[in-house]
């Protein structure tokens, strides 16, 4: 096997610490509302999240090929360039996820990798990157409205205790759906990245992902997954609406098969961005009062803030890292 360099190692590690991140603060996208409900124990929803977060990134490699080799032509860029845009992705997100504030990963990566300069940036993959915005703002929020309008309606006679119970349990389903989703998107993101760094430190010579980096980059991001990110949880299952079962599971159903239509077209989009989006499409539903605005404005500057942030701090570790 050719010799891994320091610098490569580095660079690895620093993806490895970004897919933790992940896990850390993407993961209670997945859960937030089936904890709110109390549809399952905190335990209970980690568990479920960390194993088909795990499951969900062996679904497929369509975005990953996009990452790792449809965004950036990687003959016109080294490892410095990965290892800025992690250092942008973990300070960035592990400081919003301490202030209970869900970040985009997906975001984060997209503008430390641009940072590279327009000249290598790849107008294909890019063109995906768009559509994945689209997907997520808008058939998030509008599918969530349109799934929580249609239980409304086929549930209209139904006595409001036995709703509760029916939802409880098809909300498990459909918070596993989510977690599943998370890993089939946001799990092969940092997948891909890491056969690039492969590829740009001469240990792969063509960019075919491994079954170890399959396997390496899935369990740390269930081990980031366990770890657990409550703040995010209060804010995404209570702090933007308060859900009742029913409209935990509509967000979550609506979020979950956006993401995964998206991962079968090898688009890369936000979970978090989807999730937030279908959370407030639910919460539109029963009138706009019903959505705490204040908050959702918080959350949607953070995104906004998200990629010139994460573009400056990778500029200054790629610069700083060049110095030595």
């Amino acid at each position: 096997m050719p010799d891994i360099g320091w610098g490569l190692a580095l660079v690895l590690a620093l993806i490895l610490g970004a897919e933790f991140v992940n896990g850390w603060t993407d993961a209670p996208n997945a859960i937030a509302t089936v904890v709110s409900t109390r549809a399952l124990s905190p335990l209970q929803a980690v568990i479920m999240a960390a194993v088909l977060n795990l499951v969900g990134v062996f679904s497929g490699t369509a975005v990953a090929q996009t990452i790792g080799k449809g965004i950036i032509d990687t003959g016109a860029v080294d490892l410095t360039t990965v290892g800025g845009a992690m250092v942008g992705i973990i300070l960035w997100s592990s400081l919003a996820a301490r202030w209970g504030i869900p970040t985009s990963e997906s975001h984060a990566l997209f503008a430390g990798l641009a940072t590279a300069g327009p000249r290598v940036l790849l107008w294909a993959g890019w063109k995906k990157v768009l559509l994945g915005l689209v997907f997520s703002t808008f058939l998030g929020f509008f599918g969530g409205l349109l799934v929580v309008v249609a239980i409304y309606w086929l549930f209209r006679r139904a006595v409001p205790g036995r709703v509760r119970g029916t939802f409880r349990w098809m909300q498990v389903f459909s918070s596993a759906f989510m977690a599943f989703s998370h890993g089939s998107n946001d799990g092969q993101k940092f997948m891909g990245t890491f056969t690039m760094a492969l590829v740009l430190g001469n240990i792969l010579h063509s960019f075919e992902i491994p079954v170890w980096v399959i396997f390496l980059c899935a369990a740390v991001m269930a081990l980031g997954t366990f770890t657990g990110g409550w703040r995010i949880i209060r804010t995404l299952g209570i702090r933007i609406t308060k859900l009742e079962t029913h409209q935990g599971f509509a967000a979550e159903l609506a979020a979950a098969t956006t993401i995964t239509v998206a991962s079968r077209l090898g688009i890369p989009l936000s979970t978090t961005h989807t999730i937030s989006t279908a959370i407030v499409g639910v919460g539109a539903a029963r009138g706009l009062s019903a959505v705490r605005w204040g908050v959702t404005a918080n959350i949607v500057t953070a995104w906004i803030l998200t990629f010139p942030i994460c573009a400056a701090i990778a500029w200054l570790a790629v610069k700083v890292a060049r110095l030595f």
